[in-house]
């Protein structure tokens, strides 16, 4: 609760402080806390179903301990798929923090 009332008064601070900010500043502030955001989200779900299909798999194995093999093949093949999810995340995060679209439009729209 603690971390959610930090990030509650930082979002504040800079939505009261953007009059100061330049646009630059205010689009790059606002892409890392969007990048914070999307990567902890990713990591979650990522987390959250690799470990469903863990559970699901092992389930499975102990009710028929004949199939495990096929049954793990299938598991791994399914986290390298959860696992692929998480990496695209980590791509668009990327392209937020060094190849922001949004900083050259903000900077044209700013020079008006």
């Amino acid at each position: 609760m603690k971390k959610v009332l930090v990030l509650l008064f930082a979002l504040c601070g800079a939505a009261f402080a953007s009059e100061q900010l330049s646009a630059y500043t205010q689009i790059v502030s606002f892409s890392a806390i969007t990048v914070a955001v999307v990567l902890g989200l990713a990591a979650l779900g990522g987390a959250l179903g690799m470990g469903n299909a863990a559970s699901a798999t092992l389930n499975g194995i102990a009710r028929n301990p004949s199939v495990a093999s096929k049954l793990s093949t299938t598991m791994y093949i399914s986290l390298a798929m959860i696992e692929a999810q998480v990496i695209y995340a980590l791509v668009i995060a990327f392209i937020l923090l060094f190849a922001n679209p949004f900083v050259t439009e903000g900077l044209a729209a700013a020079a008006k």
